[in-house]
């Protein structure tokens, strides 16, 4: 890159602008570093991902850019001089110059505290909806190659129209039923409470995610008894059912099966998915739900802390139990609707 328009970036940049090799060494940082972090340029130069990134969310990153994918957005915790954690919202791109390859980043610090959350909650929305939409489009091959063969067999003047009419609507409804979950956690959360089903929620989730388990050949069992309603947002709930039963099948090997099991006592309701896949070690269970910090390639962590947060939000909470013998519980408290009306 030449000098002088790094010199004007030196100059004039609010933003961190940072320049790595393919090896991932630092080679320009921005003035700015010394204003937002207390750093100056030159205790940078030669480090990599890791020594100014955590190590999760380093590797997060080095995992994309792997991926040779251009203008990724996402939300990193980056270490003051002072030991504290700053948000910033950063615009990584990989370009290719002198036969090399580079990464430009630019890091927008985030001043206010909720703004960066509610950023975080949505990039991690949006890799959700990414991730399980490729399943999704999948799963709709079978319905339009129903209504196709349908289509095909009317056109040639088939009897006992009616019946197929009647089959090509209900390949059409399960196609704008997965069509809608996937928008709907694509949108962001609203703060609307009222009354809810889990029993309902577990349904529509179940819909998303069947796609996500297919796939690996896993089979997802539900049961529920007694009540089951709560005085919640129910796309936030969504939402924590989603990270938690998704989390669920990439743990589990192929052919296994995933429970969900519903049950009300006095005043809760718990939701316990049960997985087959590895025990948790205590000491990376004690961790889970910090940002960033996961067991999975290219996974954020941020999943877990987003399900913790809105169950906090909603007095309840997310228990991890080890299975003795194999696999782990996920259990969802959340407190019973018991006094408030329909309507909220």
């Amino acid at each position: 890159m030449p000098t002088v328009i790094l010199e004007w970036i030196d100059e004039h940049s609010q933003e961190i602008i940072a320049v790595w090799n393919q090896e991932g060494n630092l080679l320009f940082i921005s003035k700015s570093v010394t204003k937002l972090l207390d750093y100056q340029p030159s205790e940078f130069f030669g480090m990599k991902w890791k020594h100014i990134f955590s190590s999760e969310a380093a590797t997060y990153l080095l995992h994309h850019m792997n991926q040779k994918l251009h203008q990724k957005t996402h939300q990193f915790a980056i270490t003051h001089a002072n030991k504290t954690n700053l948000f910033f919202d950063s615009t990584i791109d990989q370009v290719i110059g002198d036969e090399r390859v580079y990464f430009i980043g630019a890091f927008k610090h985030i001043t206010d505290p909720e703004e960066a959350e509610k950023s975080m909650v949505e990039s991690e929305k949006t890799v959700i909806a990414s991730q399980l939409s490729a399943g999704i489009a999948h799963e709709i091959r079978n319905p339009l190659t129903s209504l196709k063969g349908f289509l095909q067999l009317l056109q040639a003047g088939v009897e006992q129209k009616e019946v197929y009419y009647n089959i090509m609507a209900d390949e059409i409804d399960k196609i704008e039923v997965m069509a809608s979950e996937l928008l709907f956690i694509s949108k962001p959360f609203t703060e609307n409470r009222q009354v809810e089903s889990i029993q309902s929620m577990i349904k529509d989730v179940i819909i998303l995610l069947r796609s996500l388990a297919n796939m690996r050949d896993i089979k997802i069992d539900w049961t529920a008894n007694g009540k089951d309603e709560v005085y919640c947002d129910r796309s936030q709930v969504k939402q924590a059912l989603i990270n938690i039963i998704k989390n669920a099948i990439e743990a589990t090997d192929k052919d296994g099966v995933i429970q969900v099991v519903v049950n009300s006592f006095e005043n809760e309701v718990q939701v316990d998915v049960i997985d087959e896949g590895p025990i948790i070690p205590k000491e990376i269970l004690d961790r889970l739900g910090e940002p960033y910090f996961t067991t999975k390639s290219g996974g954020t962590g941020l999943g877990l802390m987003i399900t913790k947060k809105i169950l906090a939000q909603h007095e309840g909470q997310l228990n991890i139990i080890t299975n003795k013998e194999n696999g782990n519980i996920f259990r969802m408290i959340l407190p019973l609707a018991l006094n408030h009306g329909d309507d909220g």
